[in-house]
């Protein structure tokens, strides 16, 4: 039995049905949990901790045409079941309530229409979509549909559906069409759209996100690739994490500050931006510490790949606190390494003794200092072509060979990723 009620005043500009609160509760994974959706939101986390559930919670509120909860999506040890609250800027809201095969869903002003692409069509259709639905989805929907069309197919049930890849270029083709309409106040929740594309696809496809936003719509997207991840806006990230005692946790962690935010945007590539999918981190100085830490971890019987610890090049020390406030601000853990710059017992310049109090007050127990430097402890001799010595040197490490400084940074970043 569904039990619907609908009360939807007129004359809102788009802007108002934008999502400004999403509660959930009792929904797969997600047995309380809320966050604030922005014009773009990013579900950054690992598999299985519930990014695909956030999208499919807000698609089942939004879209009276969705298929209502199932006994299966009932978290569980929860009362009542299954409770899905929106609400948007202009005061719309909408609350579903279900015990199934019960459902009520009480709608009150102009709920944004919905628009959901779920991973599982990226290779064909690109977009679910029912008959009814509003004019708007309806409007972008076709978008979609036209291009992934091939040889005059019809707009539905493709009978002769494109490739992957093709598919995957459709999604970008379509945003660029939706670019060229006005076409506003829509909530678009995409699964993964990375799919299938290269990194610079990728990266315009991100900027077209992006645009789409900025039009006065609102997108909602999981994903696994920093391509899609801008460090200069932490506030539109929402980190997913899965406890098995409280289910699906959410964080949004806090914007940096002003005079940080230039410099992180500056600083941050696809490379560093790996940060935000790891485990844990190593924050080191350059590439020499780079290469060669890889080798420390074979040599200690650890893969640093599959531990998910990401060995990050901050592109020197200065840089090094920079990004340690963003490993901070949105809750990786991290290693800090970094030259002392002074031997034992000698003392640095002064201007290197101010960063390096600034990078403990940043990391605190969580950085390992290199007396003198990486090439000190690491026996490499000389100046020249650092990079490419030390990865001949390490590459035949043998573990009592592992400098002592080297193995504690290797265990706490080990010890990290598996807490």
């Amino acid at each position: 039995m569904v039990m619907m009620s609908s009360d939807a005043p007129v004359g809102v500009m788009a802007g108002d049905r934008l999502l400004t609160g999403v509660r959930i509760t009792g929904f797969r994974t997600l047995r309380e949990a809320s966050f604030r959706p922005g014009h773009v939101s990013a579900l950054v986390g690992e598999p299985g901790t519930g990014k695909s559930n956030l999208l499919a919670a807000i698609r089942t509120a939004l879209d009276p045409e969705a298929a209502p909860p199932a006994p299966r999506d009932v978290a569980r040890a929860t009362a009542p079941p299954i409770k899905i609250e929106v609400e948007t800027v202009g005061g719309a809201s909408c609350t579903l309530e279900a015990d199934p095969p019960t459902m009520s869903r009480g709608a009150h002003g102009d709920l944004p229409p919905v628009l959901y692409l779920p991973a599982h069509l990226r290779s064909t259709r690109i977009v679910e979509s029912h008959a009814s639905a509003a004019p708007e989805a309806e409007a972008a929907s076709r978008l979609f549909r036209e291009a992934v069309r091939r040889d005059g197919a019809p707009d539905q049930d493709l009978e002769y559906p494109p490739g992957t890849a093709e598919a995957a270029h459709g999604l970008i083709a379509a945003l660029e069409a939706w670019q060229r309409v006005e076409l506003a106040g829509l909530v678009v929740l995409i699964e993964e759209p990375e799919l299938y594309l290269p990194p610079q696809s990728q990266r315009y496809l991100y900027r077209l996100v992006r645009g789409l936003g900025e039009a006065g719509n609102q997108i909602l997207y999981s994903t696994h690739s920093p391509s899609f991840l801008n460090v200069a806006r932490l506030h539109e990230l929402v980190l997913t994490e899965h406890d098995p005692t409280v289910g699906t946790r959410l964080f949004q962690p806090e914007p940096l500050p002003t005079d940080s935010e230039f410099r992180a945007y500056s600083e941050f590539d696809a490379t560093r931006s790996e940060l935000f999918m790891g485990r844990a981190a190593i924050l080191v100085e350059g590439q020499t510490e780079r290469l060669a830490l890889p080798f420390v971890f074979r040599t200690l019987g650890y893969d640093p790949d599959r531990e998910r610890i990401s060995i990050i090049e901050c592109g020197g020390k200065p840089n090094i606190p920079l990004i340690a406030q963003v490993a901070k601000a949105v809750g990786v853990p991290f290693v800090a390494v970094h030259d002392r710059d002074a031997p034992s017992g000698g003392r640095p310049i002064q201007a290197e003794q101010r960063l390096n109090r600034l990078i403990g007050e940043i990391a605190g127990p969580n950085r390992v200092e290199l007396t003198p430097d990486f090439e000190g402890v690491a026996g490499l001799r000389g100046r020249k072509n650092k990079p490419a010595r030390a990865w001949n040197s390490f590459s035949s490490l043998r573990p009592e060979e592992v400098p002592a400084p080297l193995a504690r940074i290797v265990h706490m970043a080990v010890a990290q990723a598996r807490t």
